[in-house]
């Protein structure tokens, strides 16, 4: 089984994350941040990853630091999960409709980390959601899973719809990433021989 627990305690944030690459698309979320919990329950059902995860942070000051503290865990956990990466496909992509949005993601879990991040989202807030958050998230992910990460609009107007669409399709691509080939299963997917 390819799955992780990651515990982050800091001055503003407490996480437990439990992941498990091989699951079905449940998910427990309470972040604290209301639509994180839907971004991470849409997350976890695209990827089929089972997914939980509980945050208190200082959601008094904003959310800034619970967004980025999350995706420091998650990307903590999909390299816990991977391990050595043997046998993995390696590369995930995705270009996902969501409404009058069009999302394209693409990621390689080389080891390197990098975020090509080209949303574009049209306004400040969705709902009490800071839309800043977003590429926060991400890059916090993409630095702790070490990947190359790259989100791009293609057509959309909806903020919450863009939104909404990134992550989806982040999830199916690193689905398509994280599967093993069941032929090449104890081969590291690199000529370096290590990822």
């Amino acid at each position: 089984m390819r799955t992780a627990e990651i515990y982050r305690k800091t001055a503003e944030t407490e996480i437990a994350l439990k992941l498990n690459l091989d699951g079905t698309g449940k998910s427990e979320i309470e972040s604290g941040v209301g639509f994180m919990d839907h971004m991470l329950t849409l997350f976890a059902k695209h990827g089929r990853f089972d997914l939980t995860l509980t945050c208190r942070g200082d959601t008094q000051v904003d959310d800034h630091h619970s967004v980025e503290d999350i995706g420091i865990a998650l990307g903590q956990a999909f390299t816990q999960a991977l391990g050595e990466k043997r046998g993995i496909v390696r590369y995930g992509s995705c270009i996902l409709p969501m409404d009058e949005s069009l999302i394209l993601t693409a990621v390689d879990l080389s080891g390197r980390a990098f975020l090509g991040f080209d949303l574009r989202i049209p306004t400040a807030r969705v709902g009490t959601f800071d839309t800043e958050l977003v590429e926060e998230f991400f890059y916090a992910f993409v630095r702790n899973c070490a990947c190359s990460l790259h989100l791009r609009k293609m057509a959309g107007k909806n903020a919450h719809h863009i939104i909404e669409g990134a992550f989806k399709s982040a999830a199916r691509s690193l689905r398509a990433a994280v599967c093993v080939e069941e032929q090449f299963k104890d081969e590291i997917p690199s000529t370096k021989g290590v990822l």
